[in-house]
């Protein structure tokens, strides 16, 4: 009886541990957000000619307040970066003291974050000066994962021990939005990675006469033209992020349902929220002309609704 007293003492600190991480993370990607997209022209002057331009390590571009604002947003980035593994090593440290590792599971995702916050840490060291997509995509990617496996931590602190066959059906849909989700952030992330904002500015129509599969590869430095400030050679990817989101769309209200029907009713109406908010970000992305605080709210919503639906892959799974 002490012991499960202890490890209920221990799952509970645990979880909040879990939601604190998680919150780090989420600040610490839409910080690596804000300077991104910034230094990507977004928020300079004159636009959208500078959209285009490599600014030069003084942001030379940005206006004046927004040149504060990205020095101010490294120095907290680094700062949250480096407390978030050390609670990361903390989370650690709960699942495997007293006795062996009674918490399997929990210990295998911190281990999981842990080797993901090294892995960004490294990866940090080129973020700044690449000139590839797949650095940026690693980085957008992995902050994205350390914050869906400390949600899904802080949100499911043990799986049950039985699952109905609805159960497994709701586990599958997950799975299959989980999928589709990442593909459309990568797909997103290539947009503004190699800075396609503005190559299909009209909701409906996209010019796709100097449009090229090239846009795909992220390891392809992606080239500029001033006097082309729309950069018409991403459109094609633009029109495959647009149709992305509507298959997307498809099977995330098919979850959300399944969701509501097997009693995650939060967890459904949460998606459907998030999922609608997300098209209006998107539309409205497309409508401004880009504008910086939208962009870093679509960034956020993405990563919420990720976290969302990598919650409901674990709600129904058996004990090992």
């Amino acid at each position: 009886m002490r012991c499960m007293i202890r490890s209920d003492d221990r799952m509970a600190w645990l979880r909040r541990l879990a939601w604190l991480c998680a919150v780090l993370v989420l600040a610490v990607t839409s910080l690596s957000a804000f300077i991104r997209l910034s230094k990507a022209g977004l928020g300079c002057s004159p636009w959208p000619q500078c959209y285009l331009q490599n600014l030069a390590p003084g942001d030379r571009g940005l206006p004046p307040l927004v040149g504060e604002a990205v020095a101010t947003a490294r120095v907290a980035h680094r700062v949250l970066a480096v407390t978030t593994l050390l609670l990361v090593i903390a989370m650690l440290m709960t699942t495997v003291t007293q006795g062996a590792m009674t918490q399997r599971r929990q210990g295998r995702q911190v281990f999981a974050l842990l080797m993901l916050a090294l892995f960004l840490a490294v990866l940090g060291r080129w973020t700044a000066t690449a000139r590839v997509p797949a650095v940026t995509l690693a980085n957008l990617l992995g902050g994205f994962a350390m914050f869906a496996i400390s949600w899904r931590l802080a949100v499911n602190p043990a799986r049950t021990l039985t699952a109905t066959l609805a159960q497994r059906r709701l586990v599958a849909w997950a799975w299959l939005g989980a999928a589709l989700l990442v593909t459309q952030i990568t797909l997103g992330g290539m947009v503004a990675a190699a800075r396609f904002g503005l190559s299909c500015p009209q909701l409906w129509v996209c010019d796709l006469t100097q449009a090229g599969w090239d846009a795909f590869n992220p390891w392809r430095e992606p080239g500029f033209d001033a006097a082309q400030p729309g950069n018409p050679a991403g459109a094609l990817l633009h029109v495959v992020h647009r149709l992305g989101y509507l298959v997307l769309a498809g099977v995330l209200l098919a979850l959300a349902v399944a969701a509501w029907r097997s009693g995650k009713r939060a967890a459904g109406l949460a998606l459907l929220v998030l999922l609608l908010v997300q098209g209006a970000l998107g539309i409205a992305l497309v409508a401004g002309g880009l504008p910086l605080a939208v962009a870093l709210a679509h960034n956020v919503a993405a990563a919420l609704l990720l976290a969302v639906v990598l919650s409901l892959t674990d709600n129904a799974r058996s004990l090992p």
